[in-house]
């Protein structure tokens, strides 16, 4: 199944997503008494200020809601106690802009399996530079890496922060892909192809994963594109991607974790992640419409996660 995955051409159609879906199935781990807290993931969310306290909240409940055991929040102080007000379920940390922030991080580290550098984030330049020093840190503990919203900001200055690093992904919406694609590229997008646009930027990345949201989400890694079509809505709340971002976290543990046991070695396990966080953030979407209709926000599609899953990845 791995192999004939990869051997797939770049036309989407349904039973390539069935094919993928497949895979991505094979990839979750199995429900059992014999496992201990923390094994199907710990996850990091590095994000958070004064102005953006709903970003990486929400991506940090759709890890856990998604599977993830723990959850973590590095934030600003100010931001701190307005995440945990939310809900009690997340670990929150209010070091992201004290003075030793990278130690307050770097400590917890170790017992991370993934990181999302980006919900909240905001633009500052402090934060942005303790942002750059613990992805540094976090490549050369090997774990899984997403980018998301001010992480991608970060990114276009300095691409060389995750240039290269087989376990990064980033998630750039159309706006955000635009300006990753002239940073690295030095002209205009040529927004009429956008397959070939977004694995020319995959390749000057280092052959990162990259996923582009929009009407259908395009993923590579350079080599092939994949499609993820299933359907969503028309509903475009602010919140979605970081649904999105927060549940790739997971799916990113899971899918290295089975190539690292040696299961379909051939295959980008970055790609099978991101393709099954943007089936999940899809079917998501699509459900809280059928129940919302235009007053869908994303705490309803979050309140959709596990039905979703269920229908997905468990049937």
């Amino acid at each position: 199944m791995f192999e004939r995955y990869y051997s797939l051409g770049s036309t989407s159609h349904r039973g390539m997503d069935e094919d993928i879906l497949s895979l991505v199935k094979s990839i979750v781990p199995p429900l059992t008494s014999k496992k201990h807290k923390g094994q199907d993931g710990r996850i990091g969310i590095i994000g958070g200020c004064q102005d953006y306290t709903g970003a990486p909240y929400f991506a940090a409940i759709s890890a856990l809601k998604a599977g993830a055991d723990l959850s973590h929040v590095f934030c600003t102080k100010d931001a701190a106690t307005v995440i945990k007000s939310y809900s009690p379920e997340l670990i929150v940390h209010p070091v992201l802009d004290s003075p030793n922030a990278v130690e307050e991080i770097e400590k917890w580290l170790p017992r991370l399996h993934g990181l999302v550098v980006g919900p909240g984030l905001g633009r500052e330049d402090v934060l942005l530079k303790t942002a750059k020093v613990v992805i540094e840190k976090s490549k050369a503990r090997d774990i899984p890496i997403v980018i998301d919203a001010d992480g991608l900001w970060l990114v276009a200055q300095q691409p060389s922060v995750i240039q290269g690093y087989k376990k990064g992904i980033l998630t750039p919406n159309f706006m955000e892909f635009t300006r990753l694609y002239e940073a690295l590229h030095h002209e205009p997008m040529d927004i009429s192809d956008l397959q070939r646009s977004i694995m020319q930027l995959s390749v000057a990345m280092g052959n990162l994963t990259v996923v582009l949201k929009g009407e259908q989400d395009l993923i590579t890694d350079g080599s092939k594109v994949i499609s993820c079509s299933i359907e969503g809505s028309g509903r475009r709340c602010g919140g979605q991607g970081d649904l999105l971002s927060g549940s790739v976290g997971v799916f990113a543990h899971w899918a290295h974790t089975a190539s690292a046991a040696g299961m379909g070695r051939s295959v980008n396990p970055s790609m099978i992640a991101a393709f099954g966080a943007c089936s999940l953030t899809r079917q998501c979407n699509s459900q809280a419409f059928q129940r919302h209709g235009r007053s869908t926000t994303t705490t309803d599609m979050i309140q959709e996660i596990g039905p979703a899953f269920k229908k997905l990845f468990e049937s």
